[in-house]
Protein backbone atom coordinates (compact mmCIF):
# COMPACT_ATOMS: atom_id res chain seq x y z
CA UNK A 1 0.00 0.00 0.00
CA UNK A 2 2.39 2.52 -1.23
CA UNK A 3 0.07 5.85 -1.39
CA UNK A 4 -1.27 4.99 2.42
CA UNK A 5 2.82 4.76 3.72
CA UNK A 6 2.59 7.96 1.64
CA UNK A 7 -0.01 9.30 3.54
CA UNK A 8 1.34 8.17 7.32
CA UNK A 9 4.54 10.14 6.00
CA UNK A 10 2.74 13.34 5.20
CA UNK A 11 1.02 13.04 9.34
CA UNK A 12 4.18 12.77 10.60
CA UNK A 13 5.90 15.53 9.01
CA UNK A 14 3.06 18.35 8.39
CA UNK A 15 2.43 20.67 11.07
CA UNK A 16 -1.34 20.61 13.11
CA UNK A 17 -1.32 24.41 12.41
CA UNK A 18 -0.16 24.52 8.46
CA UNK A 19 -1.70 27.25 6.82
CA UNK A 20 -2.02 28.73 3.48
CA UNK A 21 -2.56 32.36 2.62
CA UNK A 22 -6.01 32.28 0.89
CA UNK A 23 -5.28 34.48 -1.88
CA UNK A 24 -5.98 33.14 -5.68
CA UNK A 25 -3.24 30.59 -6.62
CA UNK A 26 -1.65 30.33 -10.74
CA UNK A 27 -1.05 27.26 -12.35
CA UNK A 28 1.70 25.29 -11.26
CA UNK A 29 4.75 24.24 -13.52
CA UNK A 30 3.61 21.47 -15.46
CA UNK A 31 6.16 18.23 -15.12
CA UNK A 32 6.48 14.99 -17.50
CA UNK A 33 4.13 12.89 -15.15
CA UNK A 34 1.34 15.71 -15.17
CA UNK A 35 -1.99 14.26 -16.08
CA UNK A 36 -3.27 15.75 -19.47
CA UNK A 37 -6.91 16.27 -19.94
CA UNK A 38 -6.84 13.72 -22.50
CA UNK A 39 -6.22 11.07 -20.05
CA UNK A 40 -9.17 11.92 -18.35
CA UNK A 41 -11.78 11.17 -21.32
CA UNK A 42 -13.81 8.58 -20.44
CA UNK A 43 -13.86 6.79 -23.73
CA UNK A 44 -10.28 6.72 -22.96
CA UNK A 45 -9.71 5.26 -19.59
CA UNK A 46 -11.22 1.80 -19.98
CA UNK A 47 -15.07 0.11 -20.32
CA UNK A 48 -17.03 2.86 -21.34
CA UNK A 49 -20.69 2.25 -20.24
CA UNK A 50 -24.07 4.52 -21.00
CA UNK A 51 -25.70 4.10 -18.20
CA UNK A 52 -29.27 5.82 -18.10
CA UNK A 53 -31.11 7.16 -15.08
CA UNK A 54 -31.85 5.84 -12.25
CA UNK A 55 -29.82 2.99 -13.65
CA UNK A 56 -26.21 1.86 -12.39
CA UNK A 57 -23.38 -0.51 -13.61
CA UNK A 58 -20.12 -1.76 -11.78
CA UNK A 59 -16.39 -3.01 -13.00
CA UNK A 60 -14.47 -5.54 -11.08
CA UNK A 61 -10.97 -5.32 -10.27
CA UNK A 62 -10.21 -8.45 -8.55
CA UNK A 63 -5.97 -7.82 -8.42
CA UNK A 64 -4.82 -7.32 -4.74
CA UNK A 65 -1.12 -6.19 -5.92
CA UNK A 66 -3.23 -2.99 -7.76
CA UNK A 67 -4.60 0.03 -5.34
CA UNK A 68 -5.62 2.69 -7.34
CA UNK A 69 -8.55 3.20 -9.59
CA UNK A 70 -9.26 5.76 -12.29
CA UNK A 71 -12.98 6.65 -12.39
CA UNK A 72 -14.55 8.74 -14.94
CA UNK A 73 -18.22 10.27 -15.32
CA UNK A 74 -19.93 12.67 -18.30
CA UNK A 75 -22.35 13.30 -20.07
CA UNK A 76 -23.28 15.16 -23.34
CA UNK A 77 -23.42 18.61 -21.68
CA UNK A 78 -26.38 17.84 -19.22
CA UNK A 79 -26.01 17.37 -15.20
CA UNK A 80 -25.04 14.87 -13.85
CA UNK A 81 -26.04 12.90 -10.47
CA UNK A 82 -24.21 9.96 -9.16
CA UNK A 83 -23.56 7.58 -6.56
CA UNK A 84 -19.80 6.34 -6.74
CA UNK A 85 -19.47 2.62 -4.49
CA UNK A 86 -16.55 0.90 -3.65
CA UNK A 87 -17.72 -2.58 -3.04
CA UNK A 88 -15.41 -5.56 -0.70
CA UNK A 89 -16.50 -8.69 -0.53
CA UNK A 90 -20.71 -9.75 -0.45
CA UNK A 91 -21.86 -7.18 1.70
CA UNK A 92 -18.96 -3.96 2.77
CA UNK A 93 -19.27 -1.40 1.51
CA UNK A 94 -16.32 0.64 2.77
CA UNK A 95 -16.53 4.21 0.41
CA UNK A 96 -19.21 6.12 -1.51
CA UNK A 97 -18.78 9.54 -2.72
CA UNK A 98 -21.83 11.37 -4.32
CA UNK A 99 -21.20 13.41 -7.36
CA UNK A 100 -22.62 16.57 -8.77
CA UNK A 101 -21.93 18.78 -11.95
CA UNK A 102 -23.86 21.08 -13.50
CA UNK A 103 -22.63 20.39 -17.02
CA UNK A 104 -21.20 16.69 -17.56
CA UNK A 105 -19.10 18.18 -20.69
CA UNK A 106 -17.28 20.73 -19.43
CA UNK A 107 -17.10 19.74 -15.80
CA UNK A 108 -16.98 15.94 -15.71
CA UNK A 109 -16.49 13.56 -12.51
CA UNK A 110 -13.29 12.80 -12.28
CA UNK A 111 -11.02 10.60 -9.02
CA UNK A 112 -9.34 8.22 -8.09
CA UNK A 113 -10.38 5.39 -5.39
CA UNK A 114 -8.12 3.18 -3.60
CA UNK A 115 -8.75 -0.40 -3.49
CA UNK A 116 -7.20 -1.57 -0.13
CA UNK A 117 -5.29 -4.29 -2.29
CA UNK A 118 -8.02 -5.90 -2.12
CA UNK A 119 -10.51 -8.16 -4.78
CA UNK A 120 -13.18 -5.31 -5.18
CA UNK A 121 -15.51 -3.58 -7.46
CA UNK A 122 -16.93 -0.11 -8.24
CA UNK A 123 -20.24 0.33 -8.29
CA UNK A 124 -21.67 3.74 -10.47
CA UNK A 125 -25.75 4.20 -9.76
CA UNK A 126 -26.73 7.12 -11.95
CA UNK A 127 -29.18 8.92 -9.54
CA UNK A 128 -30.85 11.45 -12.07
CA UNK A 129 -33.99 11.48 -13.63
CA UNK A 130 -34.11 8.74 -16.76
CA UNK A 131 -33.97 11.29 -19.46
CA UNK A 132 -30.41 12.53 -18.03
CA UNK A 133 -27.93 9.32 -19.25
CA UNK A 134 -24.33 9.46 -18.86
CA UNK A 135 -21.15 7.83 -19.48
CA UNK A 136 -19.19 5.92 -17.29
CA UNK A 137 -16.01 4.48 -16.86
CA UNK A 138 -13.07 3.06 -14.55
CA UNK A 139 -9.96 1.11 -14.87
CA UNK A 140 -6.62 0.61 -12.66
CA UNK A 141 -4.98 4.12 -13.31
CA UNK A 142 -1.89 4.12 -14.95
CA UNK A 143 1.98 5.07 -12.83
CA UNK A 144 1.39 8.31 -14.01
CA UNK A 145 -1.86 9.49 -12.29
CA UNK A 146 -0.61 7.76 -9.53
CA UNK A 147 2.16 9.49 -8.91
CA UNK A 148 0.60 12.92 -9.47
CA UNK A 149 -1.68 12.29 -6.30
CA UNK A 150 1.46 11.14 -4.15
CA UNK A 151 3.24 14.27 -5.83
CA UNK A 152 0.23 16.53 -4.21
CA UNK A 153 0.96 15.24 -0.75
CA UNK A 154 5.11 16.15 -1.03
CA UNK A 155 4.98 19.16 -3.12
CA UNK A 156 2.17 21.04 -1.28
CA UNK A 157 1.22 22.01 2.67
CA UNK A 158 -1.53 20.69 3.73
CA UNK A 159 -4.49 22.31 5.99
CA UNK A 160 -6.25 20.57 8.87
CA UNK A 161 -10.29 21.41 9.05
CA UNK A 162 -11.87 20.41 12.24
CA UNK A 163 -15.40 19.08 12.19
CA UNK A 164 -17.98 21.30 11.17
CA UNK A 165 -15.23 23.66 9.71
CA UNK A 166 -14.77 25.23 6.41
CA UNK A 167 -12.28 25.38 4.09
CA UNK A 168 -11.70 27.24 0.75
CA UNK A 169 -9.20 28.67 -1.72
CA UNK A 170 -9.35 30.88 -4.54
CA UNK A 171 -7.90 30.49 -8.53
CA UNK A 172 -7.25 32.76 -10.95
CA UNK A 173 -8.06 32.05 -14.47
CA UNK A 174 -4.66 30.51 -15.83
CA UNK A 175 -5.44 27.57 -13.62
CA UNK A 176 -7.33 25.12 -16.14
CA UNK A 177 -7.63 22.15 -13.45
CA UNK A 178 -7.48 21.89 -9.29
CA UNK A 179 -6.98 18.61 -7.72
CA UNK A 180 -7.88 17.96 -4.04
CA UNK A 181 -7.57 15.41 -1.87
CA UNK A 182 -9.10 14.77 1.77
CA UNK A 183 -7.56 12.61 4.31
CA UNK A 184 -7.87 11.35 7.95
CA UNK A 185 -5.73 9.57 10.38
CA UNK A 186 -7.67 6.32 10.57
CA UNK A 187 -10.75 7.89 11.50
CA UNK A 188 -13.72 8.43 9.53
CA UNK A 189 -13.77 10.76 6.47
CA UNK A 190 -17.45 12.78 5.95
CA UNK A 191 -17.02 15.77 3.76
CA UNK A 192 -18.29 18.22 1.12
CA UNK A 193 -15.94 19.44 -1.55
CA UNK A 194 -17.90 22.17 -3.95
CA UNK A 195 -16.42 24.16 -6.81
CA UNK A 196 -17.84 27.78 -6.88
CA UNK A 197 -18.09 30.32 -9.35
CA UNK A 198 -19.84 33.31 -7.99
CA UNK A 199 -20.77 33.12 -4.42
CA UNK A 200 -22.40 30.37 -3.45
CA UNK A 201 -22.91 28.79 -7.30
CA UNK A 202 -22.01 25.48 -6.71
CA UNK A 203 -20.80 23.94 -10.33
CA UNK A 204 -19.69 21.10 -9.28
CA UNK A 205 -19.85 18.64 -5.98
CA UNK A 206 -18.72 15.59 -4.17
CA UNK A 207 -19.74 14.15 -0.67
CA UNK A 208 -17.68 11.46 0.50
CA UNK A 209 -18.06 9.21 3.68
CA UNK A 210 -15.83 6.15 4.10
CA UNK A 211 -14.84 4.54 7.95
CA UNK A 212 -11.24 5.23 7.56
CA UNK A 213 -9.74 8.64 5.57
CA UNK A 214 -6.21 7.09 5.28
CA UNK A 215 -7.45 3.91 3.77
CA UNK A 216 -9.59 5.42 1.10
CA UNK A 217 -8.92 9.28 1.08
CA UNK A 218 -10.53 11.32 -1.46
CA UNK A 219 -9.14 12.27 -4.90
CA UNK A 220 -10.97 14.42 -7.28
CA UNK A 221 -10.06 16.83 -10.40
CA UNK A 222 -11.73 19.47 -11.02
CA UNK A 223 -12.02 21.45 -14.35
CA UNK A 224 -11.71 25.29 -13.73
CA UNK A 225 -12.47 27.15 -17.04
CA UNK A 226 -12.64 30.53 -16.70
CA UNK A 227 -12.23 33.29 -13.72
CA UNK A 228 -13.65 33.19 -9.87
CA UNK A 229 -13.10 29.69 -9.41
CA UNK A 230 -13.37 28.23 -5.58
CA UNK A 231 -12.84 25.24 -4.19
CA UNK A 232 -14.59 24.84 -0.96
CA UNK A 233 -13.95 22.22 1.99
CA UNK A 234 -16.39 21.15 3.96
CA UNK A 235 -16.18 18.83 7.00
CA UNK A 236 -19.36 17.51 7.95
CA UNK A 237 -18.25 15.21 10.64
CA UNK A 238 -18.36 15.79 14.50
CA UNK A 239 -15.62 18.19 16.05
CA UNK A 240 -13.36 15.25 17.29
CA UNK A 241 -12.86 13.81 13.48
CA UNK A 242 -10.87 16.34 11.58
CA UNK A 243 -9.05 15.17 8.35
CA UNK A 244 -6.49 17.44 6.15
CA UNK A 245 -7.17 18.81 3.05
CA UNK A 246 -4.37 19.33 -0.24
CA UNK A 247 -5.46 21.53 -2.71
CA UNK A 248 -3.54 22.44 -5.74
CA UNK A 249 -3.46 23.58 -9.20
CA UNK A 250 -2.71 20.26 -11.65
Amino acid sequence: MKFVSGLLVALSAASANAFTVNAPRTASPKTALSVTAAEWDVASIGRSVRIEGSSREHWEFPDPNQEIVQVGVDSNGRPVETLIELWIGPDWTPMKVKAYTEDGMMRPVQSLIGTRNKAAAIDINNTGPGDFPLNAAAAYAGPGMVQQRADLLTNNQGRYIEGGAVHSVNFDATVDQVQVLLYTDTRQLNAQVELLNGPNNFKQKYEVFTNNGLLNSLYVIFNTPGAGNVVRVTNLAPLEFPCKAFIASV
